[in-house]
């Protein structure tokens, strides 16, 4: 399909005059058409098509299908249908009521289009280019963010129906690309034990049994890896990408001693969060948060808080399950640098917040970071006492640092902790902590002398300052519209779905969850314009008896 962009059109007569005699009030794509008359235009995809060949549907129409699809938590044949049959989505498409529309494969194929062409957040920033010229959202004001966990599409399977399955899953694609070859290779038990899909409560149920089939099926895998080795092997066996599952699969749960399979220990694997938890969605990881356990990916959604504004949604990134929060900070700034929308506050928890993150923001983006910090881990001793870091006198200029005894250290040394952050190491006399009346209180018996580490001095003084703050009565009370973007995490789960993938891979679910915060965008922007206020905090009626 090719591109030739054409302008916006009018909305028909007819379909304009049925549009407002069935929804006087307007619904939020017929407020969308009225006051963003091209809210996306062909010009924005031109890069995503080619210039030669058939012509294809209008980009823009489809993009605005989409955000009104996930609006509704619709699937494809559903918002096909709507296109055909109602009328307000006609308006906004700017569509004769005759148009029959067009068949739902359309949908998906414009979704492939946009990842192929890294355009995930297209929808997203197209609309906010929009809604910042018309003065609904800006930069330099208050923003938040947060996260949640987002189910993937496929289950995760325990360790035996995973290699299970992962073999069958190869043996079946290997089947449909080299079919004589295959013929050949498989063993006549093969043909048996991987027919049908691999799932629990058809294995054994005995540990020695379970036991016995792993063994098996290992010696299967290695059998068909080392056939794929082999030098008559098709070249376009290899190429399956289900086949380079397999061998991951069997480089973390297979060994080979002495050309025996070996189930491997629990020492011997890596962390769960590393590990494949099926062989349809290798990009699906476990993690857990709290009490909660999943297998699929994170969101973070960043949205605007002031209090004299719409509260629109700027950025959503999708990111592995296991990622820490803070390592997704200084990418959020980076992102709304690009957009030109950087808040001067940004409100997060302690996930995202440590010591890097407060000097970086403030240097690179002129953004406070607004969050409580992790306190620092106390030493107990009989006596419950033990001098802290914060009772250490740190002298930069002279470099020395001085105990809560009067004692000066003797060595300062610069260098890097255990995950490559500089660190600060002060070292202290053995004569003065041998012969310290407060050595209890200081360090452990098996040390001979204290040794204080702490961060470079900006980091150090950051961190020290948000420390403070969070005891201030003021900056808790600022700090309390934080707590706003638990109600938008919950509108997007509960109304649109963003908890749970409609696709497998990262790249798919990455883009549901932009073109989910596009789709609240449009609704909390419609709301806005209509006069519509923002929605409290809900009260029981017993909690309200005490009002």
């Amino acid at each position: 399909m090719s591109l030739h962009p054409a302008p916006v059109g009018e909305i028909p007569p007819e379909t304009m005059r049925i549009a407002r005699a069935a929804f006087p009030s307007g619904t939020v794509a017929t407020r969308l058409r009225d006051k963003f008359s091209a809210l996306y235009g062909d010009e924005d995809f031109r890069r995503l098509y080619p210039s030669r060949g058939q012509p294809g549907l209008a980009p823009w129409r489809l993009a605005l299908v989409t955000v009104f699809q996930f609006l509704e938590h619709l699937s494809d044949r559903q918002a096909a249908d709507a296109v055909r049959a109602r009328i307000d989505w006609k308006y906004a498409l700017g569509l004769e009521l005759t148009d029959p529309g067009f068949h739902f494969s359309v949908l998906t194929e414009f979704r492939a289009r946009l990842i192929a062409g890294g355009a995930e957040h297209l929808l997203l920033d197209r609309m906010l280019d929009h809604f910042k010229a018309h003065g609904l959202v800006k930069a330099r004001g208050q923003q938040r963010t947060d996260s949640t966990h987002v189910l993937a599409a496929v289950h995760d399977l325990h360790l035996l129906e995973l290699v299970a399955e992962t073999l069958r899953a190869t043996l079946d694609d290997l089947a449909a690309v080299v079919p004589d070859w295959l013929r050949k290779t498989a063993q006549p038990a093969w043909f048996e034990r991987y027919a049908r899909r691999i799932e629990d409560y058809r294995l054994p149920k005995s540990q020695e049994k379970r036991e016995a089939l792993a063994l098996e099926i290992g010696a299967d895998g290695f059998f068909l890896l080392d056939a794929l080795d082999g030098a008559g092997t098709p070249s376009a066996a290899r190429e399956i990408p289900m086949v380079q599952t397999l061998r991951d699969v069997w480089r973390i749960h297979y060994a080979r001693d002495n050309g025996r399979p070996r189930w491997r220990s629990g020492k011997e694997l890596p962390p769960v969060g590393e590990r494949l938890q099926s062989p349809y969605d290798p990009e699906m990881h476990y993690s857990t948060k709290r009490q909660m356990e999943w297998s699929g990916y994170k969101v973070h959604v960043t949205e605007t808080c002031d209090a004299d504004a719409a509260h629109l949604i700027t950025h959503v990134k999708t990111c592995p399950a296991m990622q820490p929060d803070m390592a997704s900070t200084a990418e959020i700034h980076e992102r709304l640098a690009a957009k030109g929308l950087l808040p001067a506050e940004h409100f997060v928890d302690s996930a995202y917040v440590d010591a890097a993150l407060l000097v970086g923001s403030q240097r690179d983006h002129g953004v406070s970071l607004e969050g409580p910090v992790r306190g620092m881990a106390r030493r107990r001793t009989q006596a419950e006492q033990a001098y802290e870091q914060r009772h250490f006198t740190i002298d930069w200029e002279h470099e020395q640092v001085t105990c809560p005894q009067g004692k000066a250290s003797v060595t300062w040394r610069a260098g890097l902790d255990e995950v490559g952050a500089p660190r600060i190491q002060a070292v202290f006399s053995r004569t003065d902590c041998g012969a310290c009346t407060a050595r209890t209180l200081c360090t452990p018996a098996k040390a001979a002398r204290r040794s204080v580490y702490f961060h470079p001095r900006p980091e150090y003084e950051a961190l020290n300052a948000a420390r403070a703050r969070m005891h201030d009565p003021a900056w808790q009370q600022r700090y309390h519209i934080r707590a706003g973007i638990e109600g938008t995490l919950s509108q997007g789960v509960r109304a649109l779905g963003m908890r749970r993938s409609r696709y497998i891979g990262l790249a798919k679910t990455g883009l549901q969850e932009a073109c989910t915060g596009a789709a609240m965008n449009a609704l909390r922007a419609a709301q806005w314009l209509a006069g519509v206020p923002r929605s409290s905090t809900r009260t029981t009626r017993f909690a309200a008896l005490a009002a």
